[in-house]
Parts: C-alpha cells; sequence; structure tokens
C-alpha cells in the first residue's frame, strides 16, 4: 500500500507530505483547495505526462515521492526482483520533472525509464476518477477485469499455457521448413565429402608406409651402387678386403705358438672377418632386391597426391582426415533421422491444437455464462450509485485466429440513458460515471493484484442515500485494499478510517496547499462543514457526529 506521499513545487503545493493508511483514506475540502494536484501528483508517480505547467510558479523543478509498503504483496516484490529493483518489502518511487524537460526517475535509488515506472507503479496503484480511469479506458483490460469476475482466471491460464507450448511447436516446425532446402544442401555435401573420403580406403599410418617405399624407388640407382661398390671393396677385384682380412688373420696365427700374447689379435681379426664376410653377403643380397620400377613410383606418386589433396580440403593429416569423416557421417546420420522428427512434431502440433481448441470452447462457455450474470449484477450495483436506468453488458468479438487470451476478445459497453443502446464503454462514460463503474466492479469482485486504489470524485452527481450507499461500497472495498477517495459528501466522508482536510493558506504572501490528518473531533467539524456550509450550528455538528457513528455500525 501507499504509505507516504512527498510532493514538491507541483501547481500551489510548495512543501507536502502526506502519511497515508490501510483502509478507506478519504480526501476532503473546498472547492480549489488542491485535492485533484494531490491526483495528478499520483498520476506523474504513475508515468503520467510529464508538462512543465505543473511546475509551481518561481520553480525549476518539481518533485513527486512515493513509498510503498509491498509486505503481503510477494508477488510484486517477485516482479521488481527480476526486473533488477532492489528492494526489502519497500518501494521507494521518485520523479522530477525539470521546466528544462531534463527528467529524471528513480526506483528504490536506482534510475529507471518511464516505461519501466509505467509498469511498476500499474501493479502498485490505480486512479480512478474524473480524468484518469486507465483500466477502464483501456479495452484491453477488460478481458482481466471480466475473468477475475467470471472466475475465469485459470481456465485462461491453462489455456494461455496451451496456446505458448502451440505457438513453440509452430516455431519449430517453421524452422523446420525454412531449413529443409539448407538440410538437402548439407547432405549431398556431407554425403560426397564421405565418399570421396571413403573411396581412397585410407588406412593409419599408410602414406608414412608410402613415402619410405617411394624414397626407396627414386634413389634405387643410387642404393644399388653403393650396395655393389661394399660388396667389391670385401668381397670383388684383384685384391678384396676380405681376402686380405683373411690372410692377416692366417699370419698372425702361424706366430702365435711362438707368442701367445698374439692369440687375441688373431681372435679379433678373425671376428673381424666373419662379421665383414656376414655383411657383404647382406649388401649382395640388397644390391640384388633394388631395382629401377617407374611404373611402381607412378603409382605411389599418383596415390599420394589422391592424400595430399585430401588433406588440403579436409585435413591436415590421415588420422584427422579419418576423424572427420566419421564426423560428417555422424552428422548424415542425425539429418537423416529429421523426416522422422518432423512427424512427431506435426502430430504433437495436432495435438496441441486439438487440446487448445477444446480447452478455449470451455473458456469461452464459462465467459458466455458469466456474461449475463455480471449484466444483472452490474444493474443492481449502478442502481445503488445514481445510475438506476444505465446498462452495462458484455461484448463477444469472435478472433479470426486464437490468441494467448482465449478465442474471443472481451469489450464492456455502457448506456447511461434510457432508451440508448449500449456502446463502448471507454468512449461514451464520463469521468464519473468510470469512477462509480469501477467502485461497482471492485463491490462485486473485491479481489485485486493492485494494492492500492484512487477514486477522484466517484460521488459526482449523485445525494442523499445513494451517497451513503457509496460510502458502504467504498468501505467494503476497503477491506482488502487500501482505498484513496476524493469526496465532496459527507455521507461518503463519515465512513472515513483516516479523513484528511486539504486546505489552502497564506505563506509569504503566496497561497500554499496544506494536508492535515484529523481527529476524531475535527473529523466532526469537517463533516458539519460538508453538511452545512459556511455556517456550522450545534444542530450541524450533531448530524455529522450522528452520520460518523451510523457509517461505524454499518461498517462493524
Amino acid at each position: 500500500m501507499l504509505t507516504d506521499l512527498n510532493i514538491k513545487n507541483i501547481a500551489i503545493i510548495d512543501t507536502l507530505h502526506v502519511a497515508f493508511g490501510p483502509g478507506l483514506n478519504v480526501l476532503t475540502g473546498e472547492t480549489g483547495a488542491g485535492k485533484s494536484i494531490i491526483v495528478d501528483a499520483v498520476s506523474l508517480l504513475m508515468g503520467g505526462r510529464a508538462s512543465s505547467e505543473l511546475i509551481r510558479s518561481g520553480a525549476e523543478e518539481a518533485t513527486v515521492e512515493a513509498v510503498f509498503d509491498l509486505n503481503g504483496r510477494p508477488e510484486l516484490q517477485t516482479f521488481l526482483a527480476e526486473n533488477g529493483i532492489e528492494g526489502d518489502g519497500e518501494l521507494l518511487v521518485k520523479r522530477f520533472v525539470a521546466r528544462t524537460g531534463k527528467n529524471r526517475i528513480f526506483l528504490n535509488g536506482g534510475l529507471a525509464t518511464l516505461g519501466v515506472l509505467t509498469e511498476v507503479a500499474h501493479r502498485c496503484i490505480n486512479i480512478y476518477g474524473q480524468h484518469e480511469a486507465q483500466t477502464l479506458l483501456k479495452p484491453d483490460n477488460h478481458l482481466l477485469l471480466f475473468d477475475d469476475f467470471a472466475g475465469c482466471t485459470a481456465l485462461r491460464q491453462e489455456y494461455g499455457n496451451l496456446y505458448a507450448r502451440y505457438r513453440q511447436a509452430e516455431r519449430e516446425l517453421a524452422e523446420l521448413d525454412e531449413g529443409e532446402r539448407e538440410r538437402e544442401r548439407r547432405i549431398d555435401l556431407l554425403s560426397f565429402q564421405s565418399t570421396e573420403i571413403a573411396d581412397t580406403r585410407l588406412q593409419a599410418g599408410e602414406e608414412e608406409e608410402l613415402e619410405r617405399e617411394r624414397q626407396l624407388l627414386v634413389h634405387a640407382e643410387r642404393l644399388m651402387g653403393a650396395a655393389q661398390g661394399a660388396y667389391e671393396l670385401l668381397y670383388g677385384g684383384d685384391a678384396p678386403l676380405l681376402g686380405l682380412l683373411k690372410g692377416a688373420a692366417s699370419g698372425i696365427g702361424e706366430v702365435t705358438a711362438l707368442d701367445p700374447r698374439l692369440a687375441p689379435v688373431r681372435e679379433s681379426l678373425e671376428s673381424a672377418y666373419l662379421q665383414l664376410e656376414d655383411t657383404a653377403l647382406t649388401l649382395r643380397d640388397y644390391a640384388g632386391r633394388i631395382e629401377a620400377d617407374p611404373a611402381r613410383l607412378q603409382q605411389l606418386d599418383d596415390r599420394l597426391d589422391l592424400i595430399g589433396r585430401l588433406k588440403k580440403k579436409y585435413a591436415p593429416t590421415v588420422q584427422e582426415l579419418l576423424a572427420f569423416k566419421e564426423a560428417i557421417d555422424s552428422e548424415l546420420a542425425q539429418l537423416g533421422s529429421v523426416a522422422a522428427a518432423r512427424g512427431e512434431l506435426e502430430s504433437r502440433l495436432a495435438e496441441l491444437g486439438r487440446c487448445m481448441a477444446e480447452q478455449g470452447s470451455r473458456l469461452s462457455a464459462a465467459r458466455r455464462e458469466a456474461a449475463g450474470v455480471l449484466g444483472k449484477a452490474m444493474a443492481r450495483e449502478m442502481a445503488d450509485l445514481a445510475m438506476p436506468h444505465a446498462i452495462f453488458a458484455v461484448s463477444f468479438d469472435e478472433l479470426g485466429e486464437p490468441r494467448s487470451t482465449g478465442l474471443e476478445r472481451v469489450e464492456f459497453l455502457f448506456s447511461p440513458n434510457p432508451g440508448e443502446p449500449p456502446r463502448p464503454l471507454a468512449r461514451i462514460a464520463s469521468g464519473g460515471e468510470l469512477s462509480r463503474l469501477m467502485l461497482a466492479l471492485k463491490q462485486l469482485h473485491p479481489e485485486s493484484d493492485v494494492p492500492t486504489l484512487v477514486f477522484d470524485e466517484v460521488d459526482t452527481g449523485i445525494g442523499g442515500a445513494t451517497s451513503a450507499l457509496v460510502g458502504q461500497k467504498l468501505k467494503r472495498v476497503a477491506a482488502g485494499q487500501q482505498v484513496l477517495c476524493i469526496t465532496h459528501l459527507p455521507q461518503v466522508a463519515a465512513f472515513a478510517d483516516r479523513h484528511y482536510r486539504v486546505g489552502k493558506g497564506q505563506d509569504e504572501g503566496r497561497t500554499v496547499t496544506r494536508v492535515a490528518l484529523l481527529s476524531a473531533e475535527q473529523r466532526i467539524a469537517e463533516v458539519a462543514r460538508m453538511l452545512g456550509g459556511v455556517t456550522i450550528t450545534d444542530t450541524t455538528r450533531e448530524h455529522a457526529r450522528e452520520l460518523i457513528e451510523e457509517a461505524e455500525r454499518h461498517a462493524s
């Protein structure tokens, strides 16, 4: 609820602080005292137009500040937290209006945009009056108000959930259809790549083996010449090395008997001979196997060239080429399953559409059944509010396609005069009529997500016994929500839980507005003033006391 309101430099208000309480807060005072200025200030807090004309003469900037107690309103605290507005069960709204046009908005100390202010404030407070009946002036709000009365909120939420799931399935299917051409193109590309790699029958380590074989073929003559030359040195020619080594070993062997110390030398020579003989034979065999093979070399070059082209296109190594093929084969398998997924999605969409249509029909039936009930109930309430011949009706306009709120658009129709057909309420109802209609609606369905309601001169055009009925209705609404009511009727003021008098005074030669919370005796005096005008007699004062006591009996 609204606990504190500070206004500075707006119209004839220089500095004003009002502390409001729960229940019915009534503001009264002479015409022109500044009651409407207070409503204008609250309107600024709700995102209303900030005109420099509102700024008090001689001031460069006007300020409106309000404190809302959000305890017991967890949904509002959650909403603020989700929008990055920190707070501990309290909301401080401050708006500055400057002649320069550099207006500023703060929510709990942080700068905010006008859009955020509007969204936040309309969850905290609503004004219904001569100039600002935001809810009823917007046909889009009629459906929510009507569903609250009809008890269709849960049905609408269930339908909305189905609608959201249906639209999501539609988007998924559309994305699938939009991607079909791209999917086919992707399948063609991946299939070609997979086949191109598969046709080469690549093996891990193959490239290294081919390179080694190619190296041998490219240098076959040189390798053969080196092997044969070494063999000739060891075994061929007129003085082969092995022959010389064998002779040296024999010569040393002949004298070993003379000096046994030469025995190791002989053994070394014999061992060297045997090793070199094996080496010579190996060289001979090696040279015999080496041969130039231009055809095989060409095959190797072609194979390596093919592998090189694949590496250049897809991956830097054969191992990575093989991994790349596995990846594209996996993607091909996934793309191939899209057709099955599409079938499942179409089935899900059809089932959601059927469920949505059934839920929408149930919602529509409940709404149409409640429309007649609301019309009759509003007729009784309007009769109590000095509109005995007024007609209130609910219009249903079937939509071309479903929306998140149902299968139809709802708008309130109103006829204030007998013989006139009901027309869109937002276009023909006066400010006073709007206030009384909203009061009637709140009377029929007092629960609301908005904790504070402001009724501005809801009693316009009524008097007598009807005035007391208006007070009773306001009192009942105030049992569940905080109500601020500006009134000229003593019968309404008598029902106040807190009564404020708005008056004008002089301060240093300038007119200023002051607001005072009245004591019990002051309340009697103010109600007496409202009853008797300038001259207040003992009889008028006693009448005022009786009004207040009677109102208290009705409230108890």
